[in-house]
């Protein structure tokens, strides 16, 4: 059986039923994490575009935001916890309706991006903010957003608490066998549910382009899900592997990889995070860039290319049609779904156009390159309940 490949490494509720699985562990986010089973990131992969697939994301940062003391009427909490926190972030988080989720960044004062982060207004009501960061971000995050004042208490959930992603076009079947309501959410919704002996809190939402699930649940409930849903054979699970070539084909940009404090929303081709409130009233931080790059343009554009030959990886040159340097590939790969290389990487905008021919350098070879549109394969959200 696999084994942790560094006994420091923090280990999620869910460790012992990878390794018994035969999960290749690898150190992740300060985690032992599975790369892949034994059937491999590519049948994974492949799996969950054509059916269902588990993730354990527990490693990621769930935690909750609300008011040290309530004032006792829940329009006003939200009001006053969304004041703590839009400080820190471009998103109209005041409008949230509860249970509505809302992909958002975390900024830094010049406009870079500290961390992407999914948002929610507790789906009860009252005065409570759901947050999910990134692993490798979460303390600093968590650390800054418990700053925001000493009427905000931040509880965080990532130490008592599994989260799972149920990924693929059968997801919504299988979770009605186990929160039967959860199916009616729409995309980026959330509610509350029954399961076993503790609440889970389930989203519709995830970061592999297809319908799918997370879902926060207690550490002591946790491995009882995992049997519950892996017992399904529409479901089996998957890795780290496979969770970043999904990514990867839906386009969908990295921390640390496609983003990080040096990019801006504009340049990450993340203006939709940018709400049109927030842009009205420049009241988040680095709007000056931000808002300066919105209405001209960035020195720079994330773009998606398909590649011709072997896969360009994070770090590779790009090069304009005469061999000149011009950008970086920031995430790349085999697209299974495809049977192609593919990439994401920076440009100038002059470059950026859809169709236009540029190289990347693999291996001391120059390889063509082409600008296409992403994703690279299609989204399959369920936007409304159905």
């Amino acid at each position: 059986m696999a084994a942790s490949p560094d006994d420091t490494l923090k280990r999620t509720p869910l460790y012992d039923r990878h390794v018994t699985a035969g999960g290749r562990m690898v150190a992740f986010g300060g985690y032992s994490l599975p790369l892949q089973y034994p059937t491999g990131i590519m049948a994974e992969h492949k799996w969950t575009r054509a059916h269902a697939s588990l993730f354990d994301v527990s490693h990621m940062g769930p935690g909750f935001l609300s008011l040290a003391t309530s004032r006792g009427d829940a329009e006003a909490d939200h009001a006053a916890v969304a004041a703590l926190v839009e400080p820190l972030v471009c998103g109209d988080i005041a409008g949230l309706a509860p249970g509505q989720i809302r992909y958002t960044l975390l900024l830094n004062p010049l406009g870079g991006i500290v961390d992407d982060l999914m948002l929610a207004r507790a789906p009860l009501g009252g005065g409570r903010l759901y947050i999910v960061a990134n692993a490798g971000r979460k303390d600093g995050d968590f650390a800054r957003i418990a700053e925001a004042g000493d009427q905000a208490r931040l509880t965080r959930a990532d130490a008592d608490h599994a989260l799972l992603a149920l990924q693929g076009p059968e997801a919504a079947a299988i979770m009605a066998t186990v929160a039967p309501a959860a199916v009616g959410l729409g995309f980026m919704n959330c509610g509350s549910y029954e399961w076993g002996k503790e609440p889970i809190l389930v989203a519709r939402s995830g970061y592999t382009g297809e319908d799918g699930f997370e879902i926060l649940i207690h550490r002591n409930e946790a491995v009882a899900l995992w049997d519950a849903l892996l017992s399904d054979p529409r479901v089996k699970p998957a890795g780290l592997g496979a969770r970043d070539s999904l990514r990867l084909e839906a386009g969908l940009p990295l921390y640390g990889h496609d983003l990080d404090e040096t990019v801006s929303p504009i340049e990450a081709g993340l203006g939709f995070a940018v709400s049109r409130r927030r842009r009205e009233a420049a009241d988040f931080p680095g709007a000056r860039r931000i808002l300066g790059e919105r209405d001209s343009q960035p020195a720079r554009q994330r773009v998606g290319l398909v590649v011709e030959g072997a896969p360009a990886r994070e770090g590779a040159e790009i090069l304009d049609a005469g061999g000149k340097a011009i950008g970086v590939v920031t995430s790349g790969g085999f697209a299974p779904s495809l049977g192609k290389a593919i990439a994401l990487g920076f440009v100038p905008p002059a470059e950026a156009a859809i169709g236009n021919k540029l190289q990347v350098v693999v291996r001391n070879r120059h390889q063509p390159a082409a600008v296409v549109p992403t994703p690279f394969v299609p989204h399959r959200y369920v936007r409304q309940p159905s």
